[in-house]
């Protein structure tokens, strides 16, 4: 999916805590720019981690983030449209800067190892 992606899409993941946000990231990273698994991780306490490769990925995980004047403030929404792959955990909370064709994974933990995954709202 990673390589598949265009410059400036946008991809918001949902799901609760454990339900494979980061890990679906580390993939789509990992195939996005070329880099291994191991050098992605959750930006949690820093909300943005930058991978650079054969694309620009940007991951922000906004779990701590208050609302999106927030993310605003900080000038994230640069990254939205710098040519790169956003994908953004907790993305509800900014839902009202993101733009209408954002594709939306949606993940549940199904047990153990099992996780069910549903991609809505591809760009077109």
């Amino acid at each position: 999916m990673g390589m598949m992606l265009p410059a400036n899409s946008i991809v918001c993941l949902f799901g609760d805590l454990g339900a494979g946000k980061t890990t679906f990231i580390k993939g789509l990273a990992s195939a996005a720019t070329g880099c291994s698994k191991d050098q992605v991780s959750s930006p949690t306490f820093v909300y943005l981690n930058i991978y650079l490769g054969l694309k620009t990925v940007y991951h922000f995980d906004l779990y701590r983030l208050r609302d999106a004047d927030e993310f605003l403030s900080m000038g994230f929404d640069d990254c939205l449209f710098a040519g790169g792959l956003c994908c953004i955990e907790w993305s509800e909370k900014i839902d009202k800067v993101l733009p209408s064709n954002c594709i939306k994974v949606n993940l549940k933990y199904d047990g153990y190892d099992e996780r069910e995954v549903t991609i809505t709202s591809l760009l077109q």
